[in-house]
Parts: C-alpha cells; structure tokens; sequence
C-alpha cells in the first residue's frame, strides 16, 4: 500500500528500494554533473549580478530539497540563464549589483518566487502554465539569449557596457568601440572559441581516437573547466589583473550561508516591488522544468506530476533563499548531461550538491584569478542554443496568430524588457485566442453518398437536402463567439426559404456557456417565428448534462438525436424531393 506521506513527499517512494546500483550510477552521472556545473554555477552568478560563490550556493540545497519533493528521476534544479537574466533585470532597481542589499534582494526574490510555486503546487494550480503558450515561451527564449549574448560584451571586451535592452547595449557598445582591452579580448574570444570547438567536435574527436562513449562525455562534458583552469593559470602567472584584465577576486568558501530576510519597515515595500518579478521568474521556471522533466521521462517511460513539480521547485527556490543563493529552476543542459551520464534516481542531485559543497571547500582560492571574460564565454556558448530563428519561419508556415505573438514577445523582449516582453506575449496570445474562437469555424455538411458521414459541401461532393440545414460548429459555445452562428443561421434561412429544419451537429462542442445557452434559446425562437424547427445532434453526455440542468430543451422545438445520421434520415423520411447532389468545388 503507498504511503500518504508520498504524495507531498516523492522520496518515500523510491528511497526504501535503493540499491547499490542505483548508488553506483547516481554517483557516476554525479561526477560528470558537478563538473559541468562549477563553471557554469559561476557564470550565471555573474549574469544575476551575484557573488561567483552564490552560483554554488544556488546549486546545493535546491538540489537536496528537489530529492525529497520532486517526481523527476533527471530533473537538475540550479540557476539558468533566462531566470538570471530575469533576476538581474528585477533587481536592478532595487539595489546596486555587488552590494549587500541586492544580495538580500536576490535571497528574498528567490523566497518570494518559492513561495508562490509551493502555494500554486499545494492548490494544484500546474494548469496556469498553459497560458504561456510554446511561441511566447520560444519568442521570449530567443530574445532573451541575444540579450544575454550581449550583455556580456562588457566582460568580454572590459568595457563600461549599459542597458538592460539590445538598442541600449548596442549604443553603448558604440560609444566604448575602441576601448576594447587587448589581454581581455583574447582571453574572452579565445577561451569562446575553445568552448564553441569543444561543443561541436571534440566528442567525435574523441570517439575517432578509441575513446569509451562514458570517458569521451565526461572529458567533453570537463573541458570547460579546463578552460577556467589554463585561463586562470595565465592571469596569475602574467599577473594579467595588474593590467587591467578583471578577475573574479576574492570568493568566500565554506558552507552556504543562512539569509534570512530582515524584518523592518522596508521588507513590505521591497515585496511589493518584486511581486510581478517573482511571478514571472515562477511561471517561465516551471515551464522551462516542467518541459524538460516530462521530455527526458518520456525517454524512459516515466512520468512526473506538475503539481508535485511546483511544490519541489518552490521548495527549491526557498532553499536557495534560505542559503545566499537567487533563484533557480530545472535547467536544461544540466539535466540532459544528468539523463545521459545514467542518473536513475534524484539522489544524483543530492550526490552532485556534495560535490559543489565539496568545490566550494576546497578550490575557492584558486578561483582568486578566473578571469571573468571567460565565465562570460561559458555563458554566451551555453546561451546561443537558445535561441531558435528557425522557429519564425515554421509559425509564419503554420500559423499567422502565433506568429504573431511570437514576434511580438521576440521584439518587445530586446527592445522594451525581459518583463514588458513577457507580459505582453501572454496577453497578446489570450487575445489572439479569443479573436479566434470568437470566430467559430461554421461548416453546412452533407452526406457522403453510400455513408452515414457528413462532410463540408464546399470541400466534397456531397448529397444535401432543401428542406434541411445541417451545420456543423467547430468550436465550443461561449460569450464571444455565440453572435457569429446566430448571424450565421438567420443568413442562411433567409437565403433559403425551402428551410423547414436546422440540424446544429454538435460533436465539436464540449462546452456552453451561460450567455451561450441564452442565445441558443433566442436562434429557437426566432426560427420558430419564422416556422423553422431547430434540432441537434451528436451531443457530448457533460454538454448534454448542462442542457438538461437548464430549460433549453423545455423551449426546443424539435429533437436532440444520437447521431447526424439519425437526425437527417427522420426529418427526411416522408418525401426524398429536393435531394441534390452538389458538385466538388
């Protein structure tokens, strides 16, 4: 029998059966991960505008607490460069990045972000990702890679880069174009075009030269690190920092530290302030885990819970806040590189916190000299999959409307902000939503001969009858998009006079909604003012179940049949006269 406690608690349910097995591929897929993740930990540190060490920090104890609420045997929470971006672009206004306030700020975002998830998870509110749509989502993505791409110029280059949007990190670039910083220049560009060789060939190098499929990953998987180590050790050796080449500097050690939020008269006013942020990071952080985790169960044929997945990364996320860290999600990369190192259980996280705790003990010091164009390399690399142009070409193909948010979102994301474009992308899709099915497709149908099956008469040969007006609606009945049909069957009875019945064939409808219902009630008195029984057919039983609690069928004139079939074949019975057969158009 399953444990209660499981439901809140996933780890009950795989923990009692842990093997030595499962121990020894967690742990492998562990090694392999944690390496990846000391690099890139200390990157998108630098891109929230963070301490290098808060980057391990961020990746500890939100990979413990996932263990113990998450669903997802891969699934590797940490910080990612959209929510960095998104956190540096909330804070901002908050505090200056370095200090010690925009320190407390981005402990409280990541508790305020937590918060909201475990609260959605509790109430099982997983459905409210639906509203941010696959375009926005890909728009804002893109977007947001190109403006990460280039709001590390400024590491890359040592220049004074300013603008959190593309026009204004383009001026500003132009207003530095000279002052490049020739030792920085070469460290950035050259430790980019390591990562960026390393990324697309040096796996199939590998495997040219005898390599083992697991050694050639895990070297593939470590090379970033051996572009932190050798750039490290030239800063140091040629005492680069004294001219001029920024380093990381001094990284505190030890374990994360407890960051409680202070309470005074300005926690309020600073919750305020980062309510809108901390939704926004909370809902794209699902999304982004929730795509990830359900994509690489899938490949195992497994599944996780969405609701229990709002409740681990709000767990996460408190964790992280809890610890001198900002906030995280499921990130892509690292989970792949979990999934594909073997990890079979969330013990790996535990296993890979270990090793960061591990990292942050012992290699601190030696972080004194990393200088920081090559953690702007490791992001820009690591970015720049993001972004996905192609995506403009197939929605233009498939769907204008889409298309349209999608370029919306895309644009307003490097030009206005990560949050204007956002926010403006779901909005765009909710109306673009309600302009299309407040414009119901309304096909008239009729029998393919020798069948019992109605097609549309304007895309098949197909027999109807004078006397009969079968439309099919191929949409659900609601408030905005009721007035269309009732237009649509007063045109088409008063075009045809011969009209003695309406059949609406209602196997595309699964809702009616009460202003719906009240004007399905209208269209039957109209139509029998002017001697026009109206019918249906093919009614789903919980739409039937709403019609039946009303007094809709009270005021029907005529019936409601099982089938199309059934209903033409009774109202037609009598007399054959006026059958046709139109030609295909």
């Amino acid at each position: 029998m399953n444990n209660p406690l499981s439901h809140w608690l996933p780890i009950l349910r795989w923990a009692p059966c842990y093997r030595v097995e499962l121990f020894t591929a967690d742990a492998v897929a562990a090694s392999v991960v944690t390496l990846m993740l000391i690099p890139q930990s200390l990157a998108y540190a630098l891109l929230a505008g963070m301490p290098p060490e808060a980057g391990l920090y961020a990746s500890m104890a939100p990979l413990v607490v996932y263990a113990v609420f998450g669903t997802s045997s891969t699934l590797a929470v940490g910080p990612a460069a959209v929510t960095s971006l998104m956190t540096a672009a909330a804070l901002g206004s908050v505090a200056a990045a370095g200090s010690v306030g925009y320190a407390a700020a981005a402990a409280l975002l990541a508790l305020l972000s937590g918060a909201m998830l475990f609260v959605m998870g509790a109430l099982r509110l997983g459905v409210v990702a639906n509203f941010l749509s696959h375009p926005v989502i890909s728009g804002f993505v893109s977007a947001s890679g190109l403006l990460i791409a280039g709001s590390q110029l400024k590491h890359l280059l040592n220049i004074p880069l300013q603008g959190q949007t593309l026009p204004q990190i383009m001026l500003s670039l132009w207003q530095h174009i000279g002052q490049w910083h020739g030792p920085t220049v070469a460290i950035g560009f050259g430790a980019l075009s390591f990562l960026v060789w390393v990324r697309r060939s040096l796996k199939a190098r590998l495997y040219a030269l005898g390599f083992a499929p697991l050694a050639a990953d895990v070297l593939t998987k470590a090379a970033p690190v051996l572009a932190l180590a050798v750039t490290t050790l030239l800063a140091w050796t040629l005492r680069l920092d004294e001219g001029g080449l920024r380093v990381v500097g001094a990284v505190s050690g030890g374990l994360p530290p407890l960051t409680l939020p202070v309470l005074d008269a300005t926690l309020w006013p600073q919750l305020q302030q980062l309510a809108t942020a901390a939704l926004l990071i909370s809902l794209v952080g699902f999304v982004e885990s929730v795509s990830v985790g359900q994509s690489l169960a899938a490949k195992r044929r497994e599944r996780i819970e969405p609701d229990a997945e709002l409740r681990a990364l709000g767990a996460s996320n408190i964790a992280a806040g809890l610890t001198g860290g900002f906030p995280v999600t499921g990130g892509f990369s690292r989970s792949v590189v979990n999934f594909d190192a073997g990890a079979r259980t969330p013990a790996a996280g535990v296993f890979t916190a270990i090793g960061l705790l591990l990292a942050a003990l012992l290699l601190t010091p030696a972080l004194h000299y990393l200088p920081q164009a090559t953690l702007a390399a490791t992001i820009v690399v690591a970015v720049l999959t993001l972004v996905d142009l192609g995506a403009f070409a197939r929605t233009w193909r498939y769907a204008r409307s889409d298309f349209t948010a999608l370029a919306l979102t895309f644009a307003l994301t490097l030009l206005v902000g990560v949050e204007a474009g956002l926010v403006t992308g779901v909005g765009a899709s909710l109306l673009l939503h309600l302009w299309r099915t407040s414009r119901p497709h309304i096909a008239t149908v009729g029998r393919v001969p020798g069948t019992e099956h109605y097609r549309n008469v304007l895309r098949h040969a197909v027999e109807t009858h004078a006397n009969v007006l079968s439309l099919r609606v191929d949409e659900s009945l609601y408030f905005a998009n009721v007035r269309p049909l009732e237009d649509h069957i007063a045109a088409q009875v008063a075009a045809h006079p011969r009209i003695e019945h309406v059949v609406l064939q209602c196997n595309a409808i699964n809702a009616i909604d009460a202003s719906a219902m009240e004007s399905l009630e209208a269209i039957t008195l109209r139509l029998k003012d002017a001697g026009v029984k109206l019918h249906l057919s093919e009614v789903k039983g919980p739409v039937m179940d709403g019609l039946r609690r009303s007094d809709f069928l009270e005021h029907l004139t005529g019936q409601v049949f099982l089938t199309h079939h059934q209903a033409v074949t009774a109202l037609t019975a009598p007399t054959d006269q006026g059958l046709s057969t139109p030609n295909r158009p």
